[in-house]
């Protein structure tokens, strides 16, 4: 081949490569200290710009050519990345080999026009390694036989991003070419070759890509639910008043009266004086009431109905009666000792209807002889007052 050609070929390569590094050598110097998406180690993530890529190598010729053994050859690809790993090069390339004197000598070019693609290991900084496939079409002109051939290569590379716009890459392989024209009882020539390329991409580097700025922390000191940090509220949707423990979720607040027991058939009708009413020893049950009393002050979201119970000694309508008296008692003790009347729903009495003990013995009746707290939610209503026989 003419040498001067691939002389300016190997130049302007050069060239371009300078050209690459001055560009980024200038958008370097005249970006801020936060980029951080491109330098000129370069890039971090996949580049999809065209590119130009001047290739100069050299042959290892089939001997069976019947040429000399080895051979320069030069070329042009155009391409680009169609992702992270892969890319596809349109390229041409050209070498002229001189044909053994014993044959009458000679030139021998190749004319070369192919798709090439390239998959690629590994992250965009590092030394990535590659596998090379391409179809091409090669026009050969020798002293026995112009015309176009098919043909293909296959091999392995090495690229290197050096700036954010350009990359080098090393390259080896095998290519074939179905000529079976040139030369009588010849079917085709196997080539090796080596080739080095420097890849240009073409326009401005991608932008960096915008990282939205996070979120500012919520506001712990002044956001409350429920008496909740909304910081530490797991359930901060809730209603307002719910009863909640610690981390915000609801929490059931038992105000336990058992314990609090009734003598037999009291209060009686217009009896006001619970101590008259309970059981002895009657400190025991007013230690428990003034304990409901305490456990209500500290909660003062919470509501409650007071709701009265009796053994079965007796008719419905009678112990219907006195469970009424009983919840009543127990409520107007409540209110007299601090406890909003707007914190309670009216008492409720249910009778016999909702033993907890058996009433077949006087232990288990002494126990059914009660008054029971039943917390409500916000919102929540009352139970209703069973009718008499349910």
């Amino acid at each position: 081949m003419k040498r001067k050609g691939l002389y300016i070929l190997i130049a302007l390569a050069l060239g371009g490569a300078g050209a690459v590094h001055a560009q980024d050598n200038t958008s370097s110097s005249t970006s801020t200290s936060t980029d951080t998406s491109t330098s000129s180690t370069g890039v971090s993530q996949y580049d999809g710009r065209w590119y130009i890529a001047p290739t100069v190598g050299g042959y290892y010729n089939d001997t069976k050519r019947n040429t000399n053994s080895r051979q320069f050859y030069y070329g042009l690809g155009v391409g680009r990345y169609f992702s992270p790993n892969w890319s596809l090069d349109f390229f041409f390339d050209r070498t002229k080999r001189t044909v053994d004197s014993n044959l009458g000598g000679g030139s021998w070019s190749n004319n070369t026009y192919g798709l090439a693609a390239r998959y690629y290991f590994l992250d965009w900084n590092a030394w990535r390694p590659y596998l090379l496939g391409a179809v091409l079409g090669t026009d050969h002109h020798n002293p026995f036989d112009k015309n176009w051939e098919v043909g293909a290569e296959g091999g392995v590379g090495v690229s290197k991003t050096i700036t954010d716009s350009s990359d080098f890459r090393v390259e080896a392989g095998y290519r074939y070419d179905w000529d079976g024209k040139s030369q009588p009882n010849r079917n085709g020539y196997g080539d090796w070759f080596l080739g080095f390329s420097i890849v240009s991409r073409l326009g401005a580097p991608p932008a960096a890509p915008v990282v939205a700025a996070p979120p500012p922390p919520p506001d712990c000191s002044k956001q409350f639910r429920n008496g909740v940090n909304l910081c530490d509220n797991k359930c901060p949707d809730l209603p307002e008043g719910t009863i909640v423990g610690p981390d915000g979720c609801p929490q059931k607040v038992v105000i336990d009266l058992r314990g609090v027991n009734f003598k037999f058939d009291k209060p009686k009708r217009g009896d006001k004086d619970i101590s008259r009413a309970l059981a002895e020893p009657t400190k025991d049950s007013l230690a428990i009431l003034d304990q409901a009393v305490d456990t209500l002050q500290r909660y003062p979201d919470v509501r409650v109905q007071v709701a009265g119970h009796t053994d079965n000694i007796g008719t419905a309508k009678y112990n219907q009666d006195l469970s009424e008296r009983r919840a009543q008692i127990v409520y107007d003790y409540l209110v007299a000792h601090g406890i909003s009347s707007s914190r309670l729903d009216p008492p409720v009495g249910f009778g016999f209807n909702k033993p907890i003990d058996t009433n077949d013995t006087e232990a288990g009746r002494a126990r059914n002889r009660r008054v029971e707290l039943q917390v409500l939610q916000q919102g929540q209503q009352a139970a209703p007052q069973s009718p008499q026989g349910q």
